[in-house]
């Protein structure tokens, strides 16, 4: 047994691959496995319960397990206003005009920047800690190492043997007791080890008379402002006839011939819990200390389990589902395994359900797992993708629950938009915006560099979001709720829009295209700044034709609603460049990078569905011919969003080639330094580590077997060839319906589609299908179909199944 992970170049890890036992018992599609600990932080496994997270190592002698709080957040609010920029907007856009787009990127790079006078205020998500865990066992001498992820239950675990003795490690972020738990037990030999907490910084630890204490305040980033201030404990029971616990001197919890110890750590910060922080983290430790551990575990179980296992899939597998998920991983590349976009996908949910929950924040780039106090991008909301990303498998996904957190964070985001509006775009400007970037510190300001931080379309983006949520749950009472955000992103755009002057359409002034560049005569370097992207123009129609769709439902504002519809004929239709690709700009510009990692100008796709097959075929093929000019390449995200293009054309095999790419290993000894792709434990790779690329990668999948966005339900529109059996149980789609379905051969036979809120539901007929029959409250009947853009439709009332022959 091999005690450290050294990574292997890609032929020598398919050899090992093939000396791994077969295991069958349980569904190993709903595990990750390995056979070994980890030995970087990419390959731990994580574990949260949208608050509290952990990620253990497995190691057997010195288990490390970094500590989470989604609402350790250093940094404070702040003005970033900048009058400069207001005063140069009319120069700006007059430059714009003019063609010398150089020339107002120049002018941009000086005055429309966000300032602070209170000194560097946008803070970073940070690690909590760590706990560390020190026993006297030889780890070179162990045997039958297993450490695994158990995603239906929430839970990890590590077993190994030594000297004739079974030791057993289980891990848990507790959704029911809102605690960290940690167990170990031994059938043997008495357990001797240490337990303790520490932070790299601002950390002061200490004890009273039942825990270890580590509490301390992150750094506003101004003076005289107080912090986020934590407290974490650790505290622990033990079993055993002889067995001992003492506190050290250095505080550390040091335990004796013990057979079963349980760890348990609480943590609370102000940002969530206020001047009540200390007194919850307290009370959440006493509780679950004084209860047993089994009833710990299986209420977590139960709670876990309720989301997870509302979604089913099922895809045949090869075999290699019985591999260690990182050589199963390594394989992929070499086989064919239609059961690793099974995994994948369950992985997707997983993560979700473990990174945000109601009353908490949204996932971040990182989701909740953070293992440094320094994240990569301030472990931030990216809102020109990422952020929108870590939300798409969502409602699909039945997982309508967890997007309150978004909901909250774009409503508590107007304010600080609205005084943005009025800095960075004069006093004219009416409404809320947010650029590309936000925080839980409602930053809404541009980015520091304009190049890519003027983009000024993340609120609409976010209001998309709110809109779907609506979609899916027909609810009117969340609908009155949101219809001002909606308003006053729409006011925005309404009150900030311009006339450009070669066709007199509607623009956004100034923006960019996140994040790219293109070429013009008579600048030597690439430019970013523009008027009326393809992307602007995409997300501001969506976002008046919501509003006033809502404002309609909603009986109210119809002059509003009225001058939303008219300007939306007045914005710049989607063009398409001579070489037949979708252009990205108003002109077709020369691309900086052709293979550009940003697809933005493709939004009308996906997520929008302002572009079908059916309903535009020539912009459809246009955006065929765009992505076959950009390539299958690109950072892990990217490839995940590509997946979710080629399902929204109805090409399975191409989607299906994209999760290959997305699946790809990211860690290679051959390699120096990590690679876009999927880490050990199946994050995705950017590089570094960003979890949008998991939640896009899933949602990809979810968008092959089942789509609903074009105003009908359509089963297995993009299946791949080597998907030929399988079988989908409670996916949701627009309505709130639930939808289970099986099919062989790759044709589908039978769609059940239960409850939700509308009254009816549109349902395309599979190709191969010329009719279909009809169960309803015991009754079956043949129902006849309308025929439209050439496919066949037909209207079901809920809770009925559909037999297609």
């Amino acid at each position: 047994m091999k005690s450290a992970h050294i990574f292997l170049g890609l032929a020598a890890m398919l050899a090992a691959c093939q000396n791994q036992n077969d295991e069958t018992a349980v569904n190993l599609n709903d595990r990750l496995t390995y056979d070994r600990p980890a030995t970087i932080w990419e390959e731990t496994l994580p574990l949260g319960n949208g608050r509290l997270g952990l990620m253990p190592d497995g190691k057997i002698d010195e288990e490390f397990i970094v500590l989470n709080d989604i609402s350790m957040w250093a940094g404070s609010e702040a003005d970033y206003g900048n009058p400069q920029a207001a005063d140069n907007l009319p120069k700006i856009r007059q430059l714009l005009f003019e063609g010398r787009n150089g020339e107002a990127q120049d002018l941009m790079y000086k005055t429309f920047v966000p300032k602070s006078t209170s000194g560097n205020t946008y803070g970073s998500y940070q690690m909590l800690g760590s706990l560390s865990i020190s026993t006297d066992l030889n780890a070179s001498a162990a045997t039958n190492y297993k450490r695994w992820l158990d995603m239906s239950e929430g839970k990890a675990y590590t077993t190994f043997e030594l000297d004739g003795t079974q030791y057993s490690r289980e891990y848990f972020a507790s959704r029911d007791a809102d605690v960290i738990v940690v167990r170990l037990t031994s059938n043997g030999r008495p357990l001797n080890l240490t337990a303790s907490i520490s932070r790299p910084e601002r950390a002061k630890i200490s004890a009273d008379a039942n825990a270890i204490v580590m509490s301390g305040e992150l750094d506003s980033g101004a003076d005289g402002v107080k912090g986020v201030e934590y407290n974490a404990l650790l505290g622990c029971n033990v079993v055993g006839d002889s067995a001992q616990f003492t506190l050290t001197p250095d505080n550390s919890w040091e335990i004796r011939q013990a057979t079963e110890v349980t760890l348990v750590v609480s943590a609370a910060t102000t940002y969530l819990y206020h001047e009540q922080f200390r007194k919850y983290s307290k009370e959440k430790l006493e509780r679950a200390l004084a209860a047993d551990y089994q009833t710990l575990s299986k209420r977590h179980v139960a709670e876990h389990g309720e989301l997870y296992n509302r979604v089913k899939i099922n895809l045949e597998g090869n075999g290699d589902e019985a591999l260690t998920t990182d050589c199963r991983l390594a394989r992929y590349q070499q086989t064919e395994d239609p059961a690793m976009a099974e995994l994948y996908y369950n992985f997707g949910r997983y993560s979700l359900i473990s990174s945000t929950r109601e009353g908490s924040l949204p996932p971040n780039l990182q989701g909740l797992w953070a293992n440094e106090c320094g994240t990569p991008w301030n472990g931030d909301y990216h809102a020109n993708i990422n952020v929108q990303m870590n939300h798409w498998p969502l409602e699909q996904g039945n997982l309508g629950e967890l997007y309150d957190p978004l909901i909250c964070l774009v409503e508590n985001s107007v304010e600080s938009g609205e005084r943005s509006a009025k800095t960075f775009y004069g006093s004219e400007a009416e409404g809320w915006v947010l650029h590309m970037m936000t925080n839980v510190w409602r930053f809404t300001a541009p980015g520091e560099h304009p190049s890519w931080g003027a983009t000024n379309t993340g609120g609409a983006w976010l209001c998309a979001h709110l809109w779907e949520h609506y979609e899916y749950t027909q609810d009117a009472d969340y609908l009155r709720r949101i219809y001002p955000t909606l308003k006053g992103a729409a006011q925005f755009f309404r009150s900030t829009m311009v006339r450009e002057p070669k066709h007199g359409w509607l623009v956004t002034a100034p923006t960019s295209s996140p994040e790219n560049e293109f070429r013009m005569p008579g600048y030597d370097s690439p430019i970013s700044i523009c008027m009326g992207p393809t992307m602007d123009n995409q997300l501001v129609r969506e976002l008046y034709t919501n509003t006033a769709r809502a404002a309609q439902i909603l009986g109210r504002d119809k002059a509003f609603a009225d001058s939303l519809l008219a300007d939306v004929k007045l914005l710049p239709p989607m063009q398409i460049a001579p070489g037949g690709y979708l252009m990205e700009w108003l002109e077709d510009y020369e691309e900086a990078d052709p293979h550009h990692r940003h697809v933005s100008h493709l939004y009308g796709l996906h997520p929008s569905n302002q572009i079908t097959p059916a309903g535009t075929p020539e912009l459809a093929e246009a955006c065929r011919k765009t992505l076959d000019r950009r390539g299958d390449g690109g950072t892990g995200w990217s490839r995940a969003w590509k997946v979710n293009f080629w399902a929204r054309l109805g090409d399975g095999d191409r989607a299906m080639a994209l999760i290959k790419s997305l699946l790809e290993p990211a860690v290679d000894s051959t390699a120096t330094q990590h690679r876009s792709g999927t880490f050990p434990n199946l994050w995705c790779s950017h590089p570094p580590f960003q979890l949008d690329g998991n939640y896009g990668g899933a949602a990809g999948i979810g968008e092959m077997l089942l789509q609903s966005h074009g105003g009908f339900v359509e089963a297995l529109p993009a299946l791949p060839s080597a998907w030929k059996n399988g079988s989908v149980s409670g996916m949701k789609v627009r309505g709130g319906a639930e939808i289970s379905m099986s099919w062989t051969d790759g044709k589908l036979l039978e769609l059940n589609l239960v409850g939700g809120n509308a009254e009816n539901y549109r349902v395309a007929l599979p190709r191969w299908s010329s009719e279909a029959k009809v169960t309803r409250n015991g009754s079956t009947k043949k129902v006849q179909h309308e025929v439209q853009n050439g496919r066949k439709f037909i209207t079901v009332e809920r809770d009925c199944s559909i037999e297609f022959y």
